[in-house]
């Protein structure tokens, strides 16, 4: 008997159906604990039981030192248990939600300074990982022997390369100065763009919201900012400090180099701010879609969770669809202005 994708796809919706509970879904802890960072991997669960990937926790307390442990400890921990006065503050926590906390000798809840080894920490080492794997033979090949014909996969990686340094390096930046700042601009594009692309993969090792995360949002602005603004010219900082406006603008009440100073960090502030906003929201939305078959089911039955599901997947469908696309436009937007910025600031007077 022939079974079509239809018959599985229907089958699937039906399975899923049956599974919904008609319980509350915690909506918030749902959708942040998939899309925050984590102190473990989930990987599923078999028979009430949480298989999970501990990551080591790694804390300096005020009071008791520097504490090493895995997260297992922490994340098992029932309400009210704590593990060497440490445990992980829940979602709905006002002011730590997911975070790891302390409680001292007074009773009171702090933050200990944090080191661990989190889910993202985990992503970005998996990309610069893959980087490497995926750059470095081809590297070493033109290295060996330059003028050898280039194999399909050094063919690839050249095709890559050339797309975004032709494309977007080049024509922003003055000629003399592309190798100078290249190797920054394709390295940036690349770790956003596989960063991306992991954080749409479901499953272990993938699946952590590296580019979700203002914290590196902020560090690749960072970056940035210090290649525009360290390596600038003489003339781009003279057009910040005294620009050629009429005299008034700048003296006695220098305005014009105020706001040409406050121009210099709302740059790489809003490169921060694109960054994280769009690729978090594209998680969120993909989350909520599949929170929705959960809510409706706890509310209205199976019967309403599974018609509910058909249209939240093939719609989960489509917005995993564009968000590779998204991966892909938004390490090209972060790369183009980078380069628009650096070469603004390498620019001569005629």
């Amino acid at each position: 008997m022939k079974c079509s994708l239809r018959h599985i796809i229907l089958m699937l919706l039906l399975l899923l159906a049956g599974s919904l509970k008609a319980e509350t879904l915690d909506v918030k802890s749902f959708i942040f604990g998939h899309t925050g960072d984590g102190y473990c991997f989930h990987v599923t669960e078999i028979k009430g039981k949480h298989v999970c990937v501990w990551l080591p926790v790694i804390a300096h307390s005020k009071e008791t030192g520097w504490h090493v442990f895995s997260s297992k400890h922490v994340c098992e921990l029932k309400e009210g248990e704590t593990y060497q006065g440490f445990y992980i503050a829940p979602m709905t926590d006002p002011k730590y939600p997911g975070k790891l906390v302390e409680v001292n000798g007074q009773g009171e809840i702090t933050r200990p300074f944090d080191l661990s080894f989190t889910r993202n920490a985990f992503g970005i080492f998996l990309v610069c990982g893959f980087m490497l794997a995926f750059f470095l033979p081809a590297a070493k090949k033109y290295k060996k022997d330059p003028m050898a014909t280039p194999t399909k996969y050094q063919g690839m990686i050249e095709w890559l390369t050339y797309m975004v340094l032709d494309g977007v390096i080049s024509p922003s930046i003055p000629k003399s100065k592309v190798p100078k700042f290249a190797p920054y601009l394709l390295t940036v594009f690349f770790f956003i763009f596989f960063c991306n692309l992991f954080g749409l993969i479901p499953f272990f090792p993938f699946g952590s919201n590296v580019t979700g995360n203002l914290s590196i949002t902020l560090v690749l602005a960072l970056c940035t900012y210090v290649a525009v603004n360290v390596f600038g010219n003489k003339h781009y900082w003279k057009e910040i400090l005294w620009p050629d406006v009429p005299l008034f603008l700048k003296f006695p009440i220098p305005l014009m180099p105020i706001i040409e100073l406050v121009s210099t960090l709302t740059k790489p502030f809003a490169l921060m701010i694109r960054l994280f906003a769009n690729i978090l929201a594209g998680h969120i939305v993909i989350m909520v879609l599949m929170a929705l078959i959960f809510i409706i089911g706890g509310m209205y039955g199976a019967g309403m969770g599974g018609a509910t599901s058909i249209i939240s997947i093939f719609m989960m469908v489509f917005m995993t669809a564009l968000e590779c696309l998204v991966a892909y436009i938004q390490a090209y937007v972060f790369t183009m202005l980078s380069s628009i910025f650096i070469g603004m600031s390498q620019q001569e007077t005629e």
